[in-house]
């Protein structure tokens, strides 16, 4: 009896233990909505020892499918199945130890964003403001440094962070507007806990959190409303081939092969075209797709099934939470393709409405085709991404106006890129740029010669694709990568109390930045509804004696852009070179300066210089 007596209250003690460290500290996703397209919900548990109970639940249209245990007790994953007639409501989850019931956790099912202007995608009729939130503005300086992030504020370190926020983006949102910039691009502002060169936001340490330095959640939906009203879209920055070090899985993870681990560290090669040769080593394709990006970024394994789903459901979220326009993928190439594809279907089927664009950082043009959705791929891969990033546009208009004109050289750069477009599925659907984040600063690359910057950027402006402008190239800031990315992300000017130039009201900018600003605004505005070049077809002329000449036409529409690349003589045009379009029009209107062109067989065009025609019949 008294054996007996110690074994219960051995058992009752221990049962007491598992249920006293027994917790749940996240579920994720926080929340989902009724009326999905797809029905499935994989939610993830996490609390001490949480695998040591059993999970119920009873709320009209959802079942409980499956409940997934993995190596760690920390975890369960549940398989959900929410019926297309599901009303919103809060589910009751009861985690159960026996016949007890442990822990009850409310997990809200919403009803589905019905806010107007949400889900637009964005497609050629858009130009695309790409900024960093840490270097735009600082509206709110109290959350510089945060008690729950590591790096502290040090505007005076080029790689530390300098306090901009989301809420100074929503101070500027006017400027952004009034610029006619019809997208707005944020590099990452989640919450990015490295202790240095957190400000960037490629290492994230929560997939579900703005960092609080950038403000919040909440904030965010603010922001994505506030553009809206303006006639902004809004496209995230998403990274699936890595998290940050200081994710807070990397303390406890779920399986040991969420990350790829070896037994010593190697990076990737970073050669994308190995994802696409069909002549590939075993050696090579495991370099580029396990290696990590650096040491504080963690590879992610996206063949691992739960991990995957993760993923795929958090992309989903923010789509719905923050009624988002659209996506940037990082680093398209790095993570599985399968997974990239799987990744893209599931958007795309949840918003048709909606684009992706993959940065696929490529310089060859039949591999980055290789990346667009749609592609017919020897090996039979279609990734689904609707968008890519254009790096051989990138190179060709950086080269262009640098080079002196032959055979290949020169602007026959931007002809032979235009000409090799039967290699794409869709080349309107292309993201075209001339710098970004992670390259030379475009007026830096045109070795700071306002005659070739504008050349450049009416090209952009005019042929097909979809522009994208980074922060602070609309007033000549210039900055090489070689210096440090600080150097190429520099603070936008008026940004912060106390700037003695603000590019925002024109004060302290130099005669050429102010004519800089007022080009590019000029240029955007009348782009911006001007469905011709949004949607007409390209006809272009072989480039000649330092001369380029493009048109965008519709059956009642034409736009002409001339270039003269010639560093000191104007040129007349030959015009019966040009008759198959000329001939249907009468004069035309010089965009750039607003002057009449009132005999189009007779074009001067001065030396280093651009002219954009919209012609008249």
């Amino acid at each position: 009896m008294k054996q007996k007596l110690l074994i219960f209250i051995f058992s009752l003690s221990l049962a007491l233990s598992l249920t006293a460290k027994t917790s749940i500290q996240k579920i994720e996703p926080m929340n989902w909505w009724v009326g999905m397209k797809n029905p499935n919900l994989q939610l993830m548990i996490y609390g001490e020892n949480i695998a040591s109970t059993q999970p119920e639940l009873n709320y009209p249209g959802v079942e409980l499918k499956k409940v997934n245990r993995v190596d760690n007790p920390n975890y369960l994953f549940l398989d959900l199945v929410i019926d297309a007639a599901t009303e919103p409501g809060n589910i009751s989850i009861l985690f159960k130890e026996g016949k007890k019931s442990r822990l009850k956790y409310t997990y809200e099912l919403k009803p589905r964003n019905t806010k107007q202007n949400i889900h637009q995608g964005f497609n050629a009729s858009d130009v695309i403001y790409l900024l960093m939130p840490d270097r735009f503005s600082n509206g709110n300086p109290d959350n510089d440094s945060t008690k729950d992030t590591r790096e502290k504020d040090d505007r005076s370190n080029p790689n530390g962070r300098h306090g901009g926020d989301l809420q100074g983006v929503i101070n500027h949102m006017d400027y952004i507007a009034d610029m006619g910039f019809t997208a707005l691009w944020l590099n990452p502002f989640l919450e990015n806990n490295q202790e240095a060169y957190s400000y960037h936001g490629y290492a994230i340490s929560d997939f579900y959190k703005v960092d609080s330095r950038h403000g919040s959640n909440e904030l965010f939906v603010d922001l994505v409303d506030k553009a809206h009203e303006k006639g902004v879209k809004v496209i995230m920055d998403m990274i699936f081939n890595h998290w940050g070090i200081a994710h807070w899985m990397m303390k406890d993870l779920p399986e040991q092969d969420w990350i790829h681990q070896h037994e010593s560290f190697f990076r990737s090669n970073f050669r994308g075209p190995v994802v696409s040769d069909p002549y590939a080593s075993e050696y090579d394709t495991k370099q580029m797709l396990t290696g990590w990006f650096d040491v504080n970024m963690p590879d992610l394994n996206q063949k691992n099934p739960l991990l995957s789903t993760y993923l795929i459901q958090n992309t989903i979220w923010w789509i719905e939470y923050a009624g988002l326009d659209g996506i940037r993928v990082d680093t398209q190439p790095y993570p599985y393709k399968e997974f990239m594809a799987d990744w893209a279907k599931a958007v795309m089927a949840e918003y048709p409405t909606f684009n992706i664009v993959g940065e696929a950082w490529l310089q060859k043009i039949l591999i980055t085709s290789y990346f667009q959705g749609g592609a017919k791929n020897k090996d039979g891969y279609d990734s689904h991404m609707p968008a890519v990033t254009d790096f051989p546009m990138f190179n060709a208009i950086n080269a262009a106006f640098n080079q002196n004109e032959g055979w290949s050289e020169g602007l026959a750069q931007l002809y032979y890129v235009l000409a090799q477009d039967f290699a794409y599925a869709n080349p309107s659907n292309l993201l075209i740029f001339p710098d970004n984040h992670d390259l030379n600063r475009y007026y830096e690359s045109m070795n700071k010669d306002f005659n070739k910057y504008k050349m450049g950027l009416a090209f952009l402006l005019t042929t097909r694709g979809i522009p994208q402008i980074y922060y602070g190239t609309e007033i000549l800031m210039d900055g090489q990568e070689h210096q440090g990315h600080g150097f190429i992300r520099k603070d936008f000017p008026g940004g912060w109390a106390g700037d003695t130039i603000n590019a925002f009201t024109g004060n302290g900018l130099s005669p050429m930045q102010k004519e800089a600003q007022a080009f590019v605004k000029k240029l955007l505005n009348w782009r911006k509804n001007n469905d011709v070049i949004h949607k007409g077809k390209l006809v272009h002329f072989l480039p000649n004696e330092g001369v380029y000449v493009m048109f965008r036409h519709t059956d009642d529409q034409a736009v002409m852009l001339v270039l003269n690349n010639n560093n000191e003589q104007a040129k007349e045009l030959d015009a019966n070179r040009y008759r198959e379009i000329l001939s249907k029009y009468k004069t035309g209107n010089e965009i750039i300066t607003g002057t009449a062109v009132n005999d189009l067989n007779k074009i001067t065009v001065p030396a280093k210089s651009a002219m954009i025609i919209e012609l008249s019949k």
